[in-house]
């Protein structure tokens, strides 16, 4: 779906399409998956637990020596094996507490873990992706396919930013700020295919939302930033910026989701900065904007109130090679 201008993008947004959506993920609907074998994972599985309520039933420990960044197809089903028999038919959803590993071979585990191990796509990244059923939708995960949790990872790599990264997501629901969405056309020209999706500059009163969608190769100063989403393989000037309680941001580039790599700029950058959630893969996609946040259908399902995790899920056409990063149950718009 294109957005023209403004008007149009408020028209759908305000429609209440929205509003037929499934209820926002609630804490007793989520999974928290801690790796015993790291002491990170588990003093932040327990912050996270006890911050947003978890039920003790809703716990599975795991063990996962080494933090391998990439799993082979053959050890992530006994991963998924084991985690998929210690929760319930309720929980909709699981945040796995490590920041590796985060690929499946080609596939980026946090799909693999909603969507199951897409072999095919490993044959040849740069191919079309299989389509999530759960894209742009409005019906529960299961609903949508299945056997199917939405799947996001908490980074670990430092206890005191994953604890400052949990309180963001937490505070994200207390109230709704004035904030701005940004969204830039940069110099990268390949790495610009998803500004066809950007909503035109103009406000969302009723979100108390501005949007600004803008030529540049980066904005610098900016204090009220909820959404955040460009094309550049490293993003400038993150220092400079201030991020609202629930933030989302991501850039569209090869290899984001490779959390400890050292190329391309990791997604994990965005978090450090302050954002709350964020996205980017694992293996090399080629610039097709379906393995990327559709933009405007990532701001409509947020703005309709619903969690991190849902947003970002419903806005990727082919998620196979993606990896979701950050709190799933921020939810600054909640109704």
């Amino acid at each position: 779906m294109r957005f023209a201008h403004a008007l149009i993008f408020l028209s759908v947004l305000l429609a209440g399409s929205a509003s037929h959506a499934a209820p926002a993920l609630q804490p007793a609907q989520l999974g928290l998956v801690v790796n015993d074998d790291e002491p990170n994972s588990v003093e932040l599985g327990e912050y996270y637990r006890t911050a947003h309520g978890i039920p003790e039933a809703n716990i599975v420990h795991v063990r996962i020596p080494n933090r391998p960044r990439k799993l082979t197809a053959e050890q992530f089903a006994k991963l998924k094996a084991d985690i998929d028999s210690k929760l319930g038919a309720d929980v909709q959803a699981v945040l796995m507490v490590w920041t590796a590993p985060y690929a499946v071979e080609c596939n980026g585990i946090t799909a693999a873990l909603a969507l199951g191990f897409d072999p095919d796509q490993c044959v040849k990244t740069c191919a079309a992706g299989k389509p999530s059923a759960y894209f742009n939708g409005s019906m529960a995960p299961a609903q949508a396919q299945p056997g199917m949790r939405l799947a996001m990872l908490l980074p670990t790599e430092s206890v005191e930013a994953g604890k400052a990264l949990v309180d963001r997501g937490k505070s994200s629901g207390f109230r709704v700020p004035a904030a701005g969405a940004y969204y830039l056309v940069t110099s990268e020209n390949a790495r610009n295919s998803r500004a066809q999706f950007f909503p035109a500059s103009g406000a969302v009163p009723q979100r108390k939302l501005a949007i600004h969608t803008l030529r540049e190769e980066a904005i610098e100063g900016k204090r009220d930033i909820m959404i955040y989403q460009t094309g550049k393989a490293r993003v400038d000037k993150l220092e400079t910026l201030g991020f609202l309680p629930g933030a989302l941001a991501d850039h569209l580039t090869s290899f984001g989701g490779d959390l400890l790599g050292e190329g391309q700029m990791s997604s994990l950058r965005w978090l450090e900065a302050g954002a709350t959630a964020s996205y980017g893969t694992v293996s090399e996609p080629c610039n097709f904007w379906q393995k990327f946040p559709n933009p405007s259908v990532l701001l409509r399902h947020y703005l309709g109130g619903a969690t991190a995790i849902e947003a970002y899920w419903r806005s990727v056409a082919w998620p196979a090679q993606g990896v979701f990063i950050g709190d799933p149950l921020a939810a600054p718009y909640r109704r």
